[in-house]
């Protein structure tokens, strides 16, 4: 059985434009996924979805393979990644004539990512699997660095500050307030059968990855981008 990976990037970015392409230590941020991809073991196939000639054109020389085109009504900014990766595995088994055991996405915006997070992200689903066949779905977390139980909160309909979620008794310290994790741009791996027959990732049973801090940012603004970039030069030894 193979092991899909898909790596969505679509040519609209907004908060950065051009962000998918964008040198990041001199080389297109996308490169950097690819060659993650690509350097894990249990990957059969890297695929890069995009709806962008320039991206695909990039992911190709980086060695990724473009089977397809992604439509133009799934590159929106309102387009969900679940519809996204059922195009993307449709597309894959008719132009390929393949079947997968499993899919996983590799988001292009967390570059902070090692091929060990996705080797050990399958391991922990196949591993989870069999003790459990409902589990259909892993993907990548973090503990929350802000907690709404405790720290947490929002203006009610008169515009008091209340707390996000309340319990009867209140929460004094953070160490009493119940764990939550922040949902990290990342790794997902996915059972085909269950990306068929869902619509949202959260629809079946899927559980956590946990990632530590400093694998736990994806780009999405200029200071992400800038911070994500000092945090790699460090790894590789460039800054104190």
């Amino acid at each position: 059985m193979r092991v899909l990976c898909i790596i969505a990037a679509r040519g609209g970015s907004t908060g950065i434009p051009g962000k998918n392409i964008r040198p990041l230590l001199g080389r297109p941020l996308i490169s950097w996924a690819v060659d993650i991809a690509r350097r894990t073991p249990e990957l059969n196939r890297v695929v890069v979805s995009t709806d962008s000639d320039e991206i695909a054109a990039v992911a190709q020389a980086a060695g990724a393979e473009i089977p397809f085109k992604r439509p133009g009504h799934l590159a929106q900014s309102n387009s969900g990644k679940f519809q996204v990766w059922q195009h993307a595995l449709d597309e894959c088994e008719r132009h390929f004539h393949e079947t997968y055991e499993l899919v996983v996405d590799l988001d292009c915006t967390n570059p902070l990512l090692e091929s060990s997070d996705i080797s050990r992200a399958i391991s922990q689903y196949r591993s989870g699997h069999e003790r459990n066949t409902r589990l259909d779905a892993v993907f990548t977390v973090a503990r929350s660095r802000k907690n709404p139980y405790f720290n947490m909160v929002e203006p009610d309909a008169h515009g008091a500050l209340r707390m996000s979620k309340a319990l009867p008794n209140t929460i004094l310290s953070r160490q009493m307030a119940p764990q939550v994790f922040d949902h990290v741009a990342g790794i997902y791996v996915l059972d085909p059968a269950y990306l068929k027959r869902a619509n949202h990732l959260l629809d079946g049973h899927t559980e956590g990855y946990v990632l530590p801090d400093e694998k736990s940012l994806d780009i999405d603004t200029e200071f992400e981008f800038q911070l994500v970039e000092y945090l790699l030069r460090r790894r590789m030894g460039g800054a104190s």
